[in-house]
């Protein structure tokens, strides 16, 4: 069979390539098994399903066997004539049986066979190139002669023709392997680049994946953690809630048996009068004057009144007796059982109570009001005589706190009462930071980190480096959070819901103490925590 025909048995009839992973219908036609599944689904819904050769219509979706045979017969004929497959050019000479063509000839513009190659002219003139459809794009559009030099300053290929008469006289030209040359050097450079960038890329891709699924681990432990410490938190308030109703229902039934005890004698009381009733009015009822004063005496329906007084003073004892609900056992016992729950969820938290955080007055600069109790400062206009002492800001109105951290996780929370002009620093700081000097300034030297609020802006300082924050200050509470281990020191507004503003990165080498840095007359800053909360690593 020629090789065309052969090919042309090979083909299958949707795509009009050869055979990928043959399949075969009922009636007998082959055809891909991608190409006849898309045909298929797109007969569905219609109700039958047809051959798109011979057109047979079943109802049901036809079922694919795969034709081994002509399977065994694709992958040979594909690994023999690899050429012809990628580029499907034939041999322009071999009219009787078509073969793949291996090489073309711009000057005859012919497709070549490796029989026609052999034969063909050698001559220098005859440009013997890889196979390609247009031959066209090889020649020269104006003289239509081959291509041979590159003009390197019009960054074009050109003829001779356009380097002896042409447009481009004078231009400086190259061969056009060596302009290729050149540009595969070029291009090789910048792909040895652009492999490095990839690299570095993928590395950067792989590290944030990682991140990512490390965030994603964290969260879920964090998930976990706060879902169990709600859940235990839920099961302990339900039971303390039972241990209160237990302990009202208790108190109920204890009044109301006491109280159901002084109605079962009241009724009996009852009974009683009214028997004593029913007889006066039978003694009413006698109209002989002398049956009715023989009847004899009974003392008991004499001593009626002072019976009742007697009864009186019984009964209101005995309703003293009896009391009320306990409220106030109630709240001793709510009280403590909700106190014991939010020990134990400090406790969940890993929450311990540190030293007290206070200012340290024997650092405040001359334009700093302290208060009593260390915990709240001013700006004043009138400067504050005070020793030029080692300790002492004597340039800066700023102050440190008497506690250094060293170690943990801490938070600390102050609010602000701000007027609109003025500067506002708070952060940490270095025990050794410079207390003399235009370095001294909270955050404008490599041993301070803060947050500053000028105006409605924010900023945060370090090293004199300055960034902008986008958040418009929105209330007036505010919290620090350091972690030292892992060296981050971040803010955060109070609102609702709470804002993160920044986080400082670093490795701190030294202790560090809060700092704080008022200008400004309307400016006043407290510490609301009476506490500083130290969180265990």
């Amino acid at each position: 069979m020629a090789a065309a025909d052969l090919r042309n048995e090979l083909k299958c009839n949707i795509c009009l390539n050869i055979y990928t992973d043959p399949v075969t219908l009922r009636c007998g036609h082959n055809f891909c098994r991608v190409c006849i599944d898309r045909v298929l689904d797109s007969q569905e819904g219609s109700g039958v399903y047809s051959c798109p050769d011979c057109k047979e219509q079943v109802q049901k979706r036809p079922a694919l066997y795969r034709n081994i045979t002509l399977h065994n017969i694709v992958e040979p004929y594909l690994s023999t004539e690899p050429e012809q497959e990628e580029t499907g050019i034939l041999c322009t000479y071999c009219i009787h049986s078509p073969v793949p063509a291996v090489k073309s000839c711009l000057l005859c513009e012919a497709f070549l066979c490796d029989n026609h190659l052999r034969a063909h002219n050698k001559s220098a003139e005859h440009v013997i190139t890889e196979p390609n459809n247009s031959m066209l794009t090889r020649k020269c559009s104006v003289h239509m002669k081959i291509l041979e030099y590159y003009c390197t300053e019009d960054a074009a290929c050109i003829c001779v023709t356009c380097c002896l008469a042409g447009e481009h006289v004078g231009h400086k030209v190259e061969q056009l392997h060596e302009a290729s040359n050149k540009k595969k050097e070029t291009l090789k450079n910048v792909f040895k680049k652009l492999l490095s960038k990839r690299a570095e890329t993928e590395e950067r891709l792989l590290s944030l994946q990682e991140r990512t699924s490390k965030v994603q681990e964290n969260a879920a432990g964090e998930r976990e953690r706060v879902t169990a410490l709600f859940r235990d938190l839920r099961r302990q308030l339900e039971d303390l809630e039972k241990r209160v109703l237990s302990e009202i229902s208790r108190q109920e039934d204890k009044v109301s048996l006491s109280v159901s005890d002084l109605i079962q004698e009241l009724h009996v009381q009852k009974d009683e009068l009214s028997r004593k009733m029913r007889h006066i009015l039978e003694l009413f009822n006698v109209t002989d004057p002398v049956t009715f004063l023989q009847e004899p005496d009974r003392g008991d329906l004499c001593d009626t009144e002072e019976g009742d007084n007697i009864d009186r003073q019984t009964y209101d004892k005995k309703v003293h007796d009896i009391g009320d609900l306990d409220k106030d056992l109630t709240s001793v016992i709510l009280h403590t059982g909700l106190a014991d729950i939010v020990s134990g969820v400090k406790g969940a938290i890993i929450l311990q109570e540190g030293s007290d955080m206070i200012l340290d007055v024997n650092t405040a600069g001359n334009k700093l009001n302290v208060s009593d109790d260390f915990k709240t400062i001013a700006w004043v206009q009138q400067s504050n005589i005070v020793p030029e002492t080692p300790q002492i800001f004597q340039v800066y109105p700023q102050v440190l706190s008497t506690r250094r951290l060293s170690s943990g996780r801490h938070f600390l929370e102050w609010k602000v009462t701000y007027i609109d002009y003025g500067s506002l620093n708070v952060g940490m700081c270095y025990p050794t930071i410079d207390r003399k000097g235009d370095q001294s300034c909270l955050g404008f030297n490599n041993k301070s980190w803060c947050l500053r609020r000028y105006r409605k802006q924010y900023t945060v300082i370090h090293d004199s480096n300055i960034i902008c924050l986008p958040h418009n200050p929105s209330c007036d509470k505010f919290r620090l959070y350091l972690d030292y281990e892992a060296g981050q020191l971040s803010f955060y507004e109070l609102c609702d819901p709470i804002r993160h503003l920044h986080t400082f990165t670093a490795t701190f080498t030294e202790p560090l103490h809060a700092a704080f840095y008022i200008f400004g007359s309307h400016i006043k800053l407290k510490i609301t925590n009476s506490d500083t909360v130290q969180c265990s690593a």
